[in-house]
């Protein structure tokens, strides 16, 4: 511990007599300074034990004395060392009970001890105890470096926490908390979830201090990682800030868990480029062969039924340095999902496409949902109202296994497509087999083509020779039934007859081709304003 006025006083060599605060000894002292100043407050920074020999000051004035003292405490200043002997061989009564009234400890200096040895003596101890915390420090990052080797992450945690006498959590790239030491620690860290998240939004390296006197604890928070997106972050609560030897604890933590995380990175690099081979096996038709490259790594993920998800940004969104990436942002929260349920799930990044396998059923798919869901909330937020910023869409297979997955890729891109149109966030195929074909038809290219076949009926409809078109309409609607088709538009059949001949006519096609008839019904349901 740094040096205390007691200490000073029960010094030997020093012969130091309380006068003046004798209840106030226990308070540490950051340095020694002297100074024969009126008004050396502007040279203080607090914690000081101030010198003197009242060359300057009129100490034996008591309104005078209790100025100077009063501004002493209010810089800081932990106690007032007075040397006998020099300008006067005692101390001033003035002096004393104004130290009294304060109260600040007042220590008497025989003429015999010079300032300088106190000062040395200050300075030695700070010196002593500076050591004993890099000593310290030094132990516990062999003993955090030991655990890290023997016991993992959850080892590391545990001897973190009896090092700084507090608790700690580590998160992963989701923000969740994946460990914690002491157990109980668990529930604290989940309520700091927000702050991991906003913590993650900054650049690596990046930290944050959370609480203080008012709340239960003090935490910081660390990123870990060194890439521009932390991959994980620690969380380190205390009763009080951590002193030097504790934050040479917290330090070597940081350091061990990113050596940890990097390597984790490169793993997961390697464990992506065989997940892109296998997943190219898969839509080459090549399910044995993607087995065998598989191996172990991806668990029974393709033994059983799997989901294949295709997520691609929205053309025209741009990117922001805040808003980080979108997909990656969906890949990291797919990932944790799977490892929190111990699941397999095979992630492949392709170019502004993420290309992802997961079990059906699944807690990778169920957060895949989820994240879609709140991102699909966040759209219709004011904040988000005229901007387009870092949007993606999603499209999901159906259930499906290893021999049909080109299959499943060609469902999740016709999701994707759909839910592109349809300005969805995503999109899974049992709904475009479950919905209406007529959503698809609000395509602006199906329009154009609808706008185009229809074109010369309206122009005729125009001139007032007739209603083609909602004579075609009817017509069509009655499946040709010409008396139900004339009743419904309140004309003759023979009147109807000529119509439908003169549409024939006017498009130059033949009604009787049921292919015709077909993109006439879609065309007129492109172009009604009910749709």
């Amino acid at each position: 511990m740094p040096p205390t006025l007691a200490s000073l006083v029960h010094h030997s060599a020093l012969k130091l007599t309380v006068r003046a605060g004798a209840d106030r000894l226990d308070v540490p002292v950051r340095w020694a300074h002297v100074s024969e100043l009126a008004d050396p407050v502007p040279y203080m920074e607090g914690g000081e034990l101030l010198l003197i020999t009242a060359l300057k000051l009129d100490a034996e004035d008591p309104e005078a004395m209790r100025r100077y003292v009063r501004r002493l405490a209010g810089a800081g200043v932990v106690g007032l060392g007075f040397a006998v002997g020099v300008n006067y061989e005692e101390i001033p009564k003035a002096l004393v009970d104004a130290c009294a009234d304060e109260p600040l400890p007042l220590l008497e200096v025989p003429r015999r001890t010079p300032f300088l040895a106190i000062s040395k003596a200050v300075s030695a101890a700070i010196a002593a105890d500076q050591y004993r915390a890099v000593t310290a420090g030094f132990a516990a990052q062999r003993e955090l470096t030991k655990q890290a080797l023997n016991s993992g992450p959850e080892g590391l945690l545990t001897a973190l926490a009896a090092q700084v006498d507090g608790w700690a959590a580590l998160y992963d790239a989701s923000g969740t908390v994946v460990a914690a030491a002491p157990d109980w620690a668990g529930r604290r860290a989940a309520r700091l979830t927000g702050e991991v998240e906003r913590l993650r939004e900054r650049p690596a390296p990046a930290s944050s201090v959370v609480g203080g006197p008012e709340h239960e604890d003090r935490v910081e928070l660390h990123s870990l990682g060194t890439g521009r997106r932390p991959r994980a972050a620690l969380a380190v609560g205390t009763a009080a800030a951590p002193g030097t030897a504790e934050r040479y604890a917290v330090h070597s933590a940081i350091a061990l868990l990113t050596l940890t995380t990097e390597r984790s990175r490169s793993l997961h690099a390697a464990e992506q480029r065989i997940g892109t081979a296998v997943l190219r096996m898969l839509l080459a038709g090549e399910p044995d062969h993607a087995r065998a490259v598989a191996g172990d790594l991806y668990g029974g993920l393709l033994d059983a039924p799997f989901r294949m998800i295709v997520a691609d940004s929205v053309p025209g969104a741009r990117a922001t340095a805040t808003g980080g990436d979108r997909l990656g942002t969906l890949a990291e929260a797919l990932e944790s999902a799977a490892a929190r349920s111990g699941e397999a799930v095979l992630v492949v990044p392709e170019g502004e496409r993420l290309v992802v396998l997961a079990a059906d059923g699944g807690a990778a798919v169920a957060a895949c949902v989820a994240w879609a869901a709140a991102l699909e909330a966040a759209r219709t937020s004011p904040e988000h109202a005229g901007t387009d910023e870092d949007e993606i869409v999603v499209g999901l297979s159906a259930p499906t296994g290893p021999i049909a997955a080109a299959a499943a890729y060609k469902q999740a891109e016709q999701s994707l497509s759909v839910a592109r149109r349809r300005g969805r966030v995503l999109v899974e195929h049992e709904q475009l087999a479950a919905g209406s074909v007529l959503p698809l038809l609000a395509d602006d290219a199906v329009k154009a083509f609808a706008d185009g076949l229809l074109r010369p009926l309206y122009e005729h409809d125009a001139t007032g020779r007739g209603d083609l078109v909602a004579s075609l309409r009817a017509w069509l609607s009655r499946h040709g039934q010409w008396d139900a088709a004339a009743a419904d538009l309140g004309v003759h059949r023979h009147t109807l007859r000529y119509r439908m001949r003169r549409v024939e006519e006017i498009l130059g096609r033949s009604l009787d081709d049921p292919d015709v008839r077909m993109e006439l019904w879609l065309a007129l349901k492109a172009t009604s304003t009910d749709q």
